[in-house]
């Protein structure tokens, strides 16, 4: 709804009119979601082997158990930081749900990590037992943590780390990683003896207030910020999913390959399928093949890709073939090229929303039971409880109705804060979350996103650091300047693209540019192109640096023209 006069700011209605709203505590969470629908299918998981697992809700509150019992007796204290470095698989949901139940604090680590960027994500989230996937694709995890802390493989009861002196439990979650590292089972072993009783007070004195989930992003920094939600922001927009999908009586079958240790991925997948008694099949990573056969064999209705991966999807031979009439919830315009007779329903995936990682995902929104004309070429109204303005970026004025600024947010769902970050520092003088996006509201109390102007490039629905890249790329042999932006793309959203002076009679070449990168960078941040271009091709400030609207005009018109 439009707030007040003439300002650019609106409000949701208040959160306690919102229906659909449960416990807002994840064990309580999980103890209500559970105890609704014991024997429903929960959680499907495919192994490489040709098995496939599936997980009752009843299954899943006892293996969430079986997690928390174990921590409880390796001796994990209140708000103890329990990191979580694995693909979609099924011990990530009952590790997440687990270190809940025994009052720790979740902290989901990327698998696209390199070994650097690991040290720096143990190093600021201070976890005190690290759950992880030894292999992943090409990356030897159990590796690349002995490599970082040698004394890990000789490790003793007792052990401590100097390089992450908080960390006290390493367990992988294969058989095979190796000494040093607690296999999977013997971990569970350790909680045979802890009391069920003993898990549920714990349980029971989590308050929704209490950090929840600490989930990392590349920020305007460079520096990968961690971002701590409470678990009353994680369980709001757990319960709401349902609402804004339109969930009917058909039965709810969501898909995901995409990081549970990213919050959208984690919120509108996980929360909101287990918000609504529905089946989340899970894939570890995303191959497009195998996607399809899951689409058809566990008869998914609501795939959540991104559009680049539709875009995959849809190269692959056996997509003409597939059986996908059991799709309902999705976005249809990332559905190019499906005949429309194969599908019995379709509904739009609510892509008239706003939000980030510090939000816990979206703050404002549109139903997909809304009208096309009242959420097309918009972001959405207001959510419950929320507050968002338009603020110029230098005074923090609040605008006018159809001024472009800056869409600063504040509301339920809003962060604790960043992890060693003061909040007078993380947020304004009223509280407010300035986003470093652009926008305006219109009459009718909707908000428009307009880009980014801190400059991160949004890149196949991840947030990437043109700063961080720099930082990396500007010690590459040969390279006297660089600038990476993000140039529009029409699957990625925008592409990463670094354009580099050459120093002085030096030879540079993109593929080779892009191959020293690829050992020191996540993959999704990995240039995609590299420009070389001489040094008066790149606008300069008065103070040297470069103008990143005419960095990323250059890198579009260089590439169009070749």
């Amino acid at each position: 709804m439009p707030g007040d006069g003439d300002l650019a700011l609106i409000r949701g209605i208040p959160l306690e009119e919102e229906p659909g709203q449960g416990a807002h505590t994840l064990p309580g969470f999980l103890r209500e979601v559970c105890g609704r629908w014991p024997e429903r299918e929960a959680l499907v998981f495919h192994h490489g082997d040709g098995r496939v697992e599936r997980w009752s809700y009843a299954g899943l509150w006892d293996r969430a158990m079986a997690v928390a019992r174990a921590l409880v007796a390796a001796g994990v204290g209140r708000d103890s930081r329990v990191g979580v470095l694995m693909t979609n698989r099924l011990e990530w949901v009952s590790a997440c749900f687990g270190a809940a139940l025994a009052g720790c604090t979740v902290t989901g680590l990327s698998t696209f990590s390199t070994a650097p960027e690991l040290n720096v994500l143990l190093q600021k989230s201070a976890v005190s037992v690290l759950l992880f996937e030894g292999r992943v694709l090409a990356k030897d995890f159990a590796a690349m943590l002995r490599e970082l802390e040698p004394g890990l493989g000789h490790a003793q009861p007792g052990w401590r780390s100097l390089r992450w002196p908080y960390l006290r439990h390493v367990v992988g979650v294969e058989a095979d990683c190796g000494g040093g590292i607690e296999s999977w089972d013997a971990f569970l072993a350790r909680g045979a003896g802890v009391p069920e009783a003993v898990v549920r007070a714990r349980g029971d004195s989590v308050r929704p207030s209490d950090p929840a989930l600490l989930f990392f992003s590349s920020g305007s920094t460079g520096k990968p910020k961690g971002i701590l939600n409470s678990h009353r922001g994680v369980c709001i927009q757990s319960w709401r999913v349902p609402r804004i999908y339109g969930v009917t009586d058909l039965p709810f079958r969501a898909w995901s390959a995409n990081g549970l240790f990213w919050s959208g991925n984690w919120a509108f997948t996980l929360g909101g399928t287990l918000a609504c008694g529905g089946c989340l099949v899970l894939q570890r990573t995303f191959d497009p093949a195998e996607a399809i056969r899951l689409f058809a064999a566990e008869r998914v209705n609501f795939p959540y890709c991104w559009p680049h991966q539709w875009a995959q999807l849809e190269e692959r031979p056996e997509w003409d073939g597939a059986d996908l009439s059991s799709f309902h919830y999705f976005d249809t315009e990332c559905f190019l090229h499906r005949p429309q007779a194969t599908i019995t329903t379709t509904f739009i995936d609510p892509r008239a929303s706003y939000g980030s990682t510090e939000t816990f995902t979206i703050s404002t929104s549109f139903a997909v039971t809304e009208p096309e004309e009242k959420w097309r070429g918009n972001s959405g109204e207001a959510l419950p409880g929320n507050t968002v303005r338009i603020v110029d970026p230098e005074s923090g004025r609040t605008l006018k109705i159809g001024e472009t600024g800056e869409i600063a947010v504040k509301g339920p769902t809003l962060m604790l804060g960043y992890i060693g970050v003061p909040n007078d520092e993380a947020l304004d003088g009223e509280g407010f979350y300035r986003s470093g996006d652009g926008g305006h509201i219109d009459a009718e109390g909707r908000l428009f996103f307009a880009g980014r102007i801190n400059d991160i490039i949004k890149t196949g629905g991840a947030n990437v650091s043109p700063v961080e890249i720099d930082w990396t790329l500007c010690s590459c042999p040969g390279v006297k300047v660089c600038k990476t932006t993000g140039v529009p793309h029409p699957t990625l959203g925008e592409m990463v693209v670094s354009l580099v002076v050459p120093e002085a009679g030096a030879r540079v070449v993109e593929g080779e540019v892009i191959a020293w990168l690829k050992p020191k960078l996540a993959s999704y941040k990995l240039p995609r192109r590299v420009l070389v271009i001489p040094e008066g091709e790149l606008g300069l400030t008065d103070t040297a640096k470069i103008k990143p609207a005419e960095a990323r005009a250059l890198a579009a018109r260089l590439m169009a023209e070749a």
